[in-house]
């Protein structure tokens, strides 16, 4: 995928950025790579890993050839997916991320994360979520049927009501309405807030990038 849209985000944040892109947004792949990159036992969640650690590990990390890092988390497969979307804000607005999970037949076959911004909305971080998704999932698949899975009101009733969304939509919506349009079948399902959501880590590993400091 291309790098995808964020609000501001500290220097050192952007840099992990760079790196989820470069992974295709497989958040975890993405860490661990950092992490690995990092001298002695820190890594990058570590209190004790400095910013000019994280920096030179993202610098490796960046000088390898993306098709040599990993084979892809994703696989070409045409079937009913099912794709979980979350977004997340600390004090809303505050440090965001967003989170998608990709399902084919009850097999996990992406699991994406990504920091929005140092100060966004939690609303923002919900539409982010939904464009992370169905960016990997136009990028692999070619299903017979989607459903979206996502607890946002305020974004299903954008996307597939009437209503006229948010300003900060904008940097998403287009993106959205236009793979959605692409697709066989897109439905959406609501999830309530004692429904279980993979996507909600991924989610809130991005808040946590999106709060790493300069």
């Amino acid at each position: 995928m291309d790098r995808l849209p964020t609000a501001t985000l500290s220097p050192l944040a952007s840099r992990v950025d760079d790196v989820l892109a470069l992974y295709d947004y497989e958040i975890q792949s993405a860490i661990d790579a950092i992490d690995a990159a990092v001298a002695g036992y820190g890594g990058l969640f570590d209190p004790g890993t400095t910013g000019d650690e994280i920096r030179t590990a993202i610098g490796e990390v960046l000088t390898t050839d993306p098709s040599t890092v990993t084979e892809g988390p994703l696989n070409d497969v045409s079937s009913d997916i099912v794709l979980y979307v979350d977004g997340s804000s600390r004090g809303n607005p505050g440090p965001a991320g967003a989170g998608a999970v990709l399902q084919a037949d009850d097999t996990t076959i992406a699991c994406l994360g990504r920091p929005v911004g140092s100060n966004a909305e939690n609303n923002t971080a919900e539409y982010a979520a939904l464009h992370l998704g169905l960016e990997a999932l136009v990028a692999c698949c070619v299903p017979a049927t989607v459903e979206v899975r996502i607890d946002s009101t305020t974004v299903i009733d954008d996307i597939w009501g009437q209503s006229d969304g948010i300003p900060s939509a904008a940097p998403y919506k287009n993106d959205i309405t236009e793979r959605i349009a692409s697709l066989p079948t897109c439905e959406w399902s609501h999830l309530a807030d004692s429904d279980p959501n993979p996507a909600d880590a991924r989610a809130a590993v991005g808040g946590d990038i999106a709060a790493l400091g300069p």
